[in-house]
C-alpha cells in the first residue's frame, strides 16, 4: 500500500465544473417558534467546505494527488472562502474564472442534534451563459498537459456548456487521457465518449427512463448507457448495495458495499469520482480504482457534513478489508 501512496503522490487530476461552498450552521432545538410551527435553531457554530467539484478537488488533494481546477466563482465573500481554502490545500487557483454577474454557488445547510432541518442555496438559477467558455477552454488547452486525468463534475449549474464538455472528451479521445463524469440531467449524450461515468441509482433510472426500483434497473441502465449511449464504461453507485461496474469489453462486476453507519451521503459521489480518477491517473486498471472507490465513498457517509477522503484513512480501510 505504500506504493500506492507513491503513485498518488506522483499523479495530478484536472477537476472541471461548477464549484460551491458548503456552509454549515450548527445549533441544536429546544421549542417550537411561537410565530409559525417551525423549529427554533439556537445557533452554536458555523462551518465552511468546499462543495461540488470544488470538493472533487479536496477529495484529489486529500489523496495526496495533486489537482488543478478551473470553474466559475462570483467576485463575493463566499468567493474569497473558497479561495482561502484552495490556497490552503495547494490547489492553484489562478485558472478561477470569475466576474461580478452570477454570485458564488453557495449550499447553506442548517443540523441540528446532527440532523439536517433545512437548505438554503444561493446559486445563478438562470444560468451562467456561454461567455465564460472561451476562457475555460483556453485555461484547460494550458493545463491538460499537465494532467493524468479529467473528472468533470457537473451540478447542473451552467458552467459546463456543451462546447466545454465536448471538448474535453474529444481531447481524451485524441490522446488517451482519461475522463471521468460526475453527471447532471437526464440527457447523458453530451459525455459520449466519456472513459467513465459515475452516475448513482436515482441518477441512473432517470437517464435511461425507468423506475428506480425496478429489480432490472443496474442490469439494463448501465448496459444502454455504455451500448446505446456511448459511454466507455459507467460505474453505478447504489449506497449500501456497493456499486457495479460496466466495462467497454462488454464485462460486468458488482462490488459489495462495507457495511458502515451512514450520518450523511453529502459529498459522497465527489469522493468516489475522486478517487476512481485519481486512480486511473496513478495507471492503476479501472476495476481496481473503482474498489478503492468504493472504500473510499463509505468512509466519508460516516461523518455529518462534506468530508473529504484523505489517503491515510483510504489505505486503512482497504487494508482492513483485504485482511477480513
Amino acid at each position: 500500500m505504500i506504493s500506492l501512496a507513491k503513485k498518488f503522490a506522483e499523479t495530478s487530476v484536472l477537476v472541471v465544473g461548477d464549484l460551491m461552498l458548503d456552509r454549515f450552521w450548527w445549533g441544536d432545538v429546544t421549542r417550537i417558534s411561537p410565530e409559525a410551527p417551525v423549529p427554533v435553531v439556537r445557533l452554536k457554530r458555523d462551518t465552511y467546505a468546499p462543495g461540488g467539484a470544488a470538493n472533487v478537488a479536496a477529495n484529489v488533494v486529500g489523496l495526496g494527488a495533486k489537482a488543478f481546477i478551473v470553474g466559475y466563482v462570483g467576485e463575493d465573500a463566499e468567493s474569497e472562502l473558497l479561495r482561502e481554502a484552495f490556497i490552503g490545500s495547494g490547489i492553484p487557483i489562478d485558472n478561477l474564472i470569475s466576474g461580478p454577474e452570477y454570485p458564488t454557488a453557495v449550499k447553506t445547510r442548517i443540523i441540528a442534534h446532527s440532523q439536517q432541518v433545512v437548505r438554503v442555496d444561493k446559486e445563478p438559477f438562470e444560468g451562467l451563459g456561454t461567455g465564460h467558455e472561451d476562457r475555460s477552454i483556453a485555461a484547460l488547452e494550458a493545463l491538460l498537459p499537465k494532467a493524468g486525468s479529467v473528472v468533470i463534475s457537473d451540478y447542473g449549474k451552467g458552467f459546463l456548456t456543451e462546447g466545454i464538455i465536448r471538448f474535453l472528451i474529444e481531447r481524451g479521445e485524441e490522446t488517451g487521457l482519461p475522463v471521468l463524469v460526475d453527471p447532471k440531467g437526464k440527457d447523458y449524450r453530451k459525455y459520449k465518449g466519456a472513459t467513465l461515468i459515475t452516475p448513482n441509482r436515482k441518477e441512473a433510472a432517470e437517464a435511461t427512463a425507468m423506475g428506480e426500483e425496478d429489480p432490472e434497473l443496474i442490469n439494463k441502465a448501465g448496459s444502454i448507457l455504455r451500448d446505446r449511449v456511448g459511454i466507455r464504461n459507467v460505474l453505478i453507485t447504489q449506497g449500501d448495495r456497493g456499486m457495479t461496474l460496466f466495462s467497454e469489453d462488454g464485462s460486468r462486476v458488482h462490488i459489495e458495499a462495507v457495511p458502515v453507519q451512514t450520518y450523511d451521503v453529502t459529498g459522497a459521489g465527489d469522493t468516489v469520482v475522486a478517487t476512481a480518477a485519481v486512480g486511473v491517473g496513478a495507471g492503476l486498471p479501472l476495476t481496481e480504482a473503482a474498489k478503492l472507490a468504493n472504500i473510499a465513498g463509505g468512509i466519508v457517509v460516516q461523518k455529518v457534513g462534506t468530508s473529504a477522503i484523505t489517503i491515510d484513512r483510504l489505505l486503512a480501510a482497504a487494508d482492513a478489508r483485504h485482511d477480513g
